[in-house]
């Protein structure tokens, strides 16, 4: 057996145990020095650690746990068979990942300088006595960080602090100290994503408080942001967020009860 895969096994093997030991687990799950997310057989998140938590600057693991299902969600699509094999059975090793951290901090609505992490990423099952599937475990190792240039920061913060405005790339070009052809040219490429794309992610962010809010119904939540629910932006909230409005709506204020 290769080494890498004898190094794969053996932290399975540790996980398995210490999963076993209520009191080994808490002291190897919180203090491993990588993120790491545990998920329950369906796919749903379970446990996440403290260094998930700093990693991407989220504040309560409610936030996180119980909320997002690893097979449904978005964000993952590009590796989900892999993924869907780990949910299998199979160990999975998923090399030099990059993680989508501007979409991450949106959806926690967070905000941070980081623009890429690009990591290793281990997929494991932790089986039961009956040899079932008790948990899936993600561990995260970093192997490169990039960070946002000053610009691209004054042009976030900017659509940000008015995306509930009409969109106008040449005003944000303007807050960030470069003509619009650059900023748009620099944007893409140290986000990944167009300016407009990140208004609209901006723009779901804002609806997303507003769905939590009991006294707007859920056309309110999207009227209040100057945006229609029937048709378009409905679908836009879907794809970006990963639920409807309303079952995200109905997850959000099961949580605030």
């Amino acid at each position: 057996m290769r080494k890498k895969e004898k190094n794969r096994n053996s932290l399975a093997a540790s996980f398995q145990q210490a999963l076993a030991a209520e009191d080994l687990c808490a002291q190897v799950f919180e203090g491993f020095p990588f993120p790491i997310q545990i998920f329950d057989p369906d796919g749903t998140s379970a446990l996440v650690n403290r260094c998930f938590l700093e990693e991407y600057q989220i504040e309560d693991p409610v936030a996180v746990v119980g909320v997002f299902n690893i097979l449904h969600d978005p964000l993952v699509r590009a590796y989900r068979s892999e993924i869907e094999r780990a949910f299998s059975g199979d160990y999975v090793f998923i090399p030099d990942v990059k993680v989508p951290t501007q979409e991450l901090a949106q959806r926690h609505g967070v905000e941070t300088s980081i623009q890429a992490i690009y990591q290793d990423i281990s997929v494991f099952p932790v089986l039961s006595s009956e040899e079932e599937i008790k948990y899936v475990v993600v561990v995260m190792v970093n192997r490169r960080i990039y960070r946002d240039r000053e610009e691209i920061m004054r042009a976030k913060e900017f659509i940000a602090n008015n995306c509930l405005e009409k969109y106008d790339a040449a005003k944000a070009a303007q807050a960030a100290g470069l003509c619009p052809s650059h900023l748009a040219r620099l944007f893409k490429q140290h986000t990944g994503i167009t300016l407009h794309d990140y208004y609209i992610n901006c723009l779901m962010e804002k609806v997303k408080e507003n769905l939590t809010d009991r006294n707007l119904s859920v056309s309110q939540a999207f009227a209040a942001c100057n945006l229609d629910y029937c048709g378009h932006y409905a679908r836009v909230f879907k794809e970006r967020v990963g639920y409807s409005p309303s079952v995200y709506r109905k997850m959000a204020l099961s949580r605030t009860k």
